[in-house]
């Protein structure tokens, strides 16, 4: 498996996750506030943490998946993260990301995408990237604009979360769209 770059930014370090990753991630995207915005379980079963890192690595050994931990420079602390799932045949990746509540509003969920984003289209080449979010989360939409993706759509009860039908909106950004520059460090 080639490994994935660190991808830096400003404030953050964005590294693979790591199996080391799981209590923390156990406990950040254990948070109801997390789960309620996102596809997230909840409660967040226990173990779970590990068997989704397991299932990252397999997806980047495959190359279909880019996934990076979402950490705090310098220390590295761990705060969220975000990832592309690639289809290489149509030169596409959906971009997904979350951070843990005790992070937000501070702009660490769009610095990260931004990161990202950049990543998938100087590194991976592809030609599409786009993300979906409930409509109910603006702050998500919020997010995905300002890394320059346009609203494309709505699709109307879309997603059943904890047995309610909900909306969800489609954001995307094509390649030539984008003038994000990126910082890469090599594995």
């Amino acid at each position: 498996m080639e490994k994935q770059p660190i991808l830096v930014t400003d404030r953050l370090l964005l590294r693979s996750f790591d199996l080391a990753d799981a209590p923390e991630v156990q406990r950040l995207a254990g948070d109801y506030a997390v789960a309620a915005t996102t596809l997230l379980p909840y409660p967040y079963p226990a173990g779970l943490a590990g068997i989704w890192i397991a299932s990252l690595r397999e997806g980047i050994d495959r190359g279909d998946v880019a996934a990076f931990a979402v950490t705090l420079a310098p220390a590295g602390r761990l705060i969220g993260g975000v990832r592309l799932q690639i289809d290489g045949e149509n030169a596409r990746g959906e971009l997904g990301f979350w951070v843990g509540r005790p992070f937000w509003g501070r702009g660490y969920a769009t610095e990260a995408a931004r990161a990202v984003i950049g990543y998938g289209f100087s590194v991976l080449n592809l030609h599409r990237i786009y993300a979906m979010h409930f409509s109910r989360n603006p702050a998500s939409g919020r997010v995905m604009e300002k890394c320059g993706m346009v609203h494309e759509g709505r699709f109307r009860e879309h997603v059943r979360k904890w047995g309610v039908f909900e909306d969800v909106d489609l954001r995307g950004i094509l390649r030539e769209y984008t003038t994000e520059t990126l910082r890469v460090t090599p594995p």
